[in-house]
């Protein structure tokens, strides 16, 4: 099912959004939806880096390494606050 959102662009956020336009030569809705998978995956990877760290103060042995543990936390969990 798809959602019909509406937003409003004042003039100088026009032009940025007509030049990311022509040069993804893409429709408005599909760069938009480019936007917010890139802007979701930032944020769930902050969200790991930041649960990582928190794991990392923690007096636990036998930590894997960072990416190793990013790679487990992305498997096993996703951000609570978005959905």
């Amino acid at each position: 099912m798809s959602h019909r959102l509406e937003i409003r662009l004042n003039d100088q956020y026009r032009r940025k959004l007509e030049a990311v336009l022509a040069a993804r030569r893409a429709p408005a809705a599909a760069v938009l939806r480019e936007m917010i998978d890139r802007m979701y995956e930032d944020i769930c990877r902050e969200e790991r880096q930041r649960a990582a760290l928190e794991l990392g103060q923690l007096a636990v042995e036998d930590v894997p390494d960072p990416e190793t543990l990013c790679r487990q936390l992305d498997r096993t969990y996703e951000p609570t606050h978005i959905r």
